[in-house]
């Protein structure tokens, strides 16, 4: 069952080790929006040392292609491992000990996220593999920008849960 959270949408999927391949090419969670603010960007910034002006110059960027400044792609991506795995983005699988993130096999970052936009993620179970002491899972996720056609980005993650 997904842990309900303010952030969250209540979806009423019970999800265990047994029961996930039955899910598979299903939507197993939708988080809430959460908005990109200079903050957060600046914050993103400082702790990679990716000044570049589009993302931590207003007046300039705002000249720019974008007419705003955008936040990197890399922190977008990063929100599937913070953000939007604590606050809706990832089900709870019951009879699960631990969770982590085992890697990405595929990213795409389709459309700039300007500055005071919100962002949502989408999951979809693509795959499960039963290994020694866990579950493997393949998740498509795609990252929504509100009220824009293209997502954000889309990403293909790979979660263990060990059992």
């Amino acid at each position: 069952m997904l842990r309900h959270s303010p952030f969250c949408l209540e979806v009423s999927l019970t999800l265990t080790p047994q029961n996930l391949a039955q899910h598979a090419g299903q939507q197993i969670a939708l988080s809430d929006w959460i908005e990109i603010d200079q903050a957060r960007i600046d914050a993103f910034a400082a702790a990679t040392g990716d000044h570049q002006f589009i993302h931590v110059d207003p007046v300039r960027a705002a000249a720019g292609p974008f007419g705003a400044t955008i936040a990197h792609g890399f922190l977008t991506l990063s929100l599937l491992a913070g953000e939007f795995m604590t606050r809706g983005g990832m089900p709870e699988i019951q009879g699960g000990k631990l969770t982590v993130n085992y890697g990405l096999n595929k990213v795409r970052f389709i459309a700039p996220v300007r500055v005071g936009r919100r962002l949502r993620n989408r999951a979809v179970l693509q795959g499960v593999e039963q290994g020694a002491g866990f579950v493997q899972l393949t998740v498509q996720n795609t990252v929504e920008i509100d009220g824009e056609d293209k997502p954000a980005c889309i990403a293909e993650t790979v979660f263990r849960v060990y059992v």
